[in-house]
């Protein structure tokens, strides 16, 4: 399992340099000057050139390269030209909000795609899945924007069960876990289907089942264990989904999280806000990656041999 571990270790290393390089070159590549942006059109000369030199960007580029891989190492990811603050201090501040409700839709997902998958592939070609089948495409053709006031009209607006927008209490989290939730949650419901339907054609099952085992036990301690390979590669994959999602269900509800931050550091132009939230959901996803191994090896125990 060392072994396991430090090979992988070794797998995600280069991904992190390409990941942290990739986000260094965004900021160059993106045209116009910043301190132009930040000073203004109408600013000196001399004005402009101080201020790049105090921000580091009159430095060559390969220069501008290791001081940024130094920052990135310290945890320093520079000042944000528009909040007067530092970038990891700001991204501190948003970055549990945002972890938060992607939490909240994974569970969400999990929750309403599990039962359905394993119900619909129980009752293959019978009317409740074909029913489950129509509703989880409904589920992959409503996207986030269209989903959030869809259930701001209905929910906040009409019933007035919940919040419209903000954060604070469990009632902020709900309409935006659902949002975020609900493509994720159809598309597992086709993945927990084809997974099962594999699973209960398979020997261990007819003998489970010729033994007396109840059908929930048969079901879903035995054959929904070996089908979570890859529902968990999915769930993984799906992650990053999930943070680019973030920044639109964010920016719909207000949840102030480093999607919105990110929306707002574009529009203000933040040259060091913009990459540096591009490498806070960068290396997130990176992460959930690397640990999306070793639930491999908590559900299939095959896999540490």
């Amino acid at each position: 399992m060392l072994r396991y571990l430090s090979l992988r270790v070794l797998y995600t290393l280069p991904v992190v340099w390409l990941v942290v390089s990739l986000v260094f070159l965004l900021i160059h590549l993106v045209p116009g000057d910043p301190i132009q942006q930040m000073l203004g059109e109408g600013a000196p000369a001399a004005d402009v050139q101080a201020a790049r030199h105090a921000y580091g960007l009159d430095l060559p580029l390969g220069r501008q390269y290791l001081n940024y891989w130094k920052g990135v190492l310290r945890g320093d990811l520079g000042p944000s030209l528009r909040f007067n603050q530092g970038v990891s201090h700001l991204i501190s501040q948003r970055y549990p909000y945002t972890l938060q409700l992607t939490l909240a839709a994974l569970v969400v997902a999990i929750v309403l795609s599990v039962p359905t998958g394993v119900r619909s592939a129980q009752r293959r070609n019978r009317w409740d899945d074909r029913v489950l089948s129509v509703v989880s495409l409904f589920g992959l053709s409503l996207p986030n924007f269209a989903l959030g006031p869809i259930l701001i009209l209905f929910f906040a607006i009409k019933l007035g069960w919940l919040p419209v927008s903000g954060s604070g209490a469990f009632a902020h989290l709900v309409l935006p876990a659902i949002t975020m939730g609900g493509a994720l949650a159809a598309i597992l419901t086709r993945m927990v289907r084809t997974s099962m339907l594999e699973e209960l054609g398979h020997d261990y099952v007819r003998t489970a089942r010729a033994k007396g085992l109840p059908e929930p036990t048969v079901v879903y301690r035995h054959a929904l264990r070996n089908a979570m390979i890859p529902i968990i590669t999915v769930l993984g994959l799906q992650f990053g989904a999930l943070l680019a999602g973030a920044i639109v269900t964010e920016t719909i509800f207000s949840w102030p999280g480093i999607g919105r931050l990110t929306i707002k550091s574009i529009s203000y132009r933040d040259y060091y806000l913009v990459p540096g939230c591009m490498l806070a959901i960068g290396l997130t996803y990176v992460a959930v990656n690397f640990l999306t191994y070793f639930l491999y090896s908590a559900v299939n125990p095959m896999i540490r041999q």
